[in-house]
Order: structure tokens, then sequence, then C-alpha cells
């Protein structure tokens, strides 16, 4: 009987994902509970989702846009999400030209970045190029249009489109067609071999990240893992270069942190946020993913939170929700992760600053 190529890349493909799971159940980066334990295979469910889309169904001279991230979809919450934006990958040809068009809706902040791919399906490591909103021209409705390539290495486009309330406010439309003519279409066995591997690959470089650790606590030297910096407090913020691991915005900085809380206990969040065009503060689980925006308040942006007098913003986070104006929820969650974004800011934000208190203390 003979074995075809893309039977033997299934398999590979069926052993990854049978394997993966060990990064969150064994050895220094296993989980503490039952939800992170779970939230580890719906991670490996999207994830496994969005390299299939992106590779196995992909076709750069037939392009479409993926959604990989939306406020609302609970199968799409990995990789860094957050509650406050939509975002959507598409593979192209460098070797092609492209037109990207759309409406800019309500967003505050949208763009597209392209990004190299070092091997099929490894993460990219180099931004290759970056369109803003401020670079476009937009008529009386609000709609842009411009080309895009052929460039050396830029493989993979991102959208981002930030909004100040998804509830209400119209997120970026996207559009993008090819502007040569679309190759053959050949789903043969080579090329779906290909795809299936490049879709294990991409499971394997998730895997390689996820989940976080947290750090301990000065009370509580045994929990937590090996870490940059203590538990309930961030690290330094930084600007991001155009040399980079993963899909991260180069317009952006960022600090991450992590926290252990007990039910009675809150964070009390201070930062003065720079001149900034956004910047928002997510609840992450282990796994780089919040919540859907209609399952509880797991961020807030600077378009929602209430500043102080002084011009800083203090933002309270427990495992339920306080009466404070700023309060988000970490779900019941008694440990996790936390990320501050700053688009477009004028300066590398302060480190924020926090306070561990207990809920009747407030």
């Amino acid at each position: 009987m003979t074995q075809h190529e893309s039977t033997t890349a299934w398999r590979e493909l069926l052993d990854t994902l049978g394997s993966l799971d060990k990064a969150f159940l064994e050895g220094d980066r296993a989980v503490s509970d039952d939800r992170h334990i779970a939230d580890g295979y719906r991670m490996l469910a999207t994830t496994l989702g969005v390299a299939l889309d992106n590779y196995l169904f992909a076709e750069p001279s037939r392009p479409i846009w993926i959604e990989v991230n939306n406020p609302y979809r609970r199968d799409r919450r990995w990789g860094g999400d957050n509650t406050d934006a939509y975002y959507y990958m598409c593979p192209v040809d460098p070797k092609r030209r492209y037109r990207i068009s759309g409406n800019r809706g309500d967003s505050v902040y949208f763009s597209v970045t392209a990004y190299n791919e070092p091997a099929p399906g490894a993460w990219s490591d180099r931004i290759v190029a970056l369109v803003r909103d401020d670079d476009l021209d937009f008529d009386a409705d609000g709609n842009f249009s411009f080309e895009y390539g052929p460039t050396d290495d830029g493989v993979v486009l991102m959208t981002r489109d930030y909004q100040a309330d998804p509830a209400t406010g119209r997120p970026v439309s996207w559009r993008i067609e090819a502007l040569d003519e679309p190759d053959p279409i050949r789903h043969g066995d080579a090329e779906t071999a290909g795809a299936l591997r490049a879709s294990a690959a991409w499971l394997r470089t998730m895997f390689a990240i996820v989940p976080l650790p947290v750090g301990g606590r000065d009370d509580d030297k045994t929990l937590g893992h090996e870490f940059s910096q203590g538990a309930n407090e961030f690290a330094e913020p930084y600007q991001v270069p155009d040399a980079n691991f993963g899909w991260s915005a180069r317009d952006a900085c960022y600090s991450y942190g992590s926290f252990v809380l007990e039910d009675d206990e809150a964070l009390v969040v201070t930062h003065r946020p720079p001149s900034c065009r956004f910047w928002n503060l997510v609840v992450w689980n282990q796994f780089m993913a919040t919540h859907s925006a209609g399952d509880g308040r797991c961020s807030i942006n600077g378009h929602t939170a209430e500043r102080n007098p002084d011009g800083s913003v203090t933002v309270v986070i427990s495992r339920g929700m306080t009466e404070h104006p700023n309060a988000i929820t970490t779900l019941g969650y008694p440990r996790g992760n936390l990320a501050f974004r700053w688009i477009l800011a004028d300066e590398v934000p302060a480190r924020p600053q926090v306070r561990l208190v207990k809920l009747a203390d407030l």
C-alpha cells in the first residue's frame, strides 16, 4: 500500500496534539488548578483552528482575512489577546501585489503589519512593514485604500483595530485582493503535507511559550515558578523593536506582570499614562488569554477609565468585582497574568505601581 506524504504528516500532527498537553501538566511549567488545565485544552483547540486556517486552508494568491481575535468569540482567545480589539491575519505571497481597502468605522487606532516567517509554521522574528491609519487618506465616509507589495519576505499580514468600547463601536471593515493572476489551485499530496507540518510547527511554538509563569509572593515562597519578578507586580515597560519574536505591535509599549490573590484580597494598580492613542490593562490566564467581553469586565482602557485629579489612573483587580469605578475581575481565578499596552506613546511609560490590600480596606 502506498504511503502518502500527507498521511504521514497528518499522523505527525496527531502525535503533536497528543503530546502538547505535557507543557501544562508536567514539569516546571505545570499549572496548579483545574481551571488552567481546562484552559490548556481550550488553547490547544484554539491554536489548532488558527493554524489550520492560516496554513491548510490559506491561498496567498486568493487572499482572505482570517479573524484570529475578537472581543466576543470564545474560540479566539489566545496569543496575548484583549477585549478591546479585533485582529485579522492573512498569509500573502511576498512576490505579489495586493490592494487593501475598507472603512475605518469607530476605531481609535488601526494598522496593518507585515511579518516574516523564518520557516514554514515558524513564528515571525522581524517586522517587515507597517501601515497605520495616520498614513492613509480617507474619503468623507471613512473609506480607505492602499497597495501593498511586493516585498522581500513579508508573508503574513496582521491587522489591529482598537475600539474605545467594542460593545458600541463599529469595527474596521477590511478587504484584500491580489492584483496579479492567481496560481492554479493545487491541493495535492505534497502541498497538503507541507501545510499540515507547518500547522504542527505553529502549535509547538505556541506551547513552547505557554503556560506563562506566575511569580511567587513575598509571603509564600512555595507559589509560582522562576520569574523575572514576583507575583503582584509589573516589569519595566519596553518599546517593541523591529526585531521581535511573535506578533507584537511595532507601535506598542508593553509591561507584563502576574497575580496571586486570595478571595479577600485585591491589587491596587496605579500608573500615569503618557500621551498615547490607546492604552489598556488586561487580565490573562496563564495561556495569554482573557475572557470574552461579554463574560465580565476583565480589562480597562484609556477611554473607559476614570482618572485621578493628578492625571494618574488607579485600577482595582480582584477575584470578584468591587464598586471601584475602575474595577476589573479575574473571574475567580486565584492566579494568572496581567498585561499593560500603550499604543503610540510619546515616551516609554513609567513602571506601574502595585499594592496588595484586603478588600475590607479598599
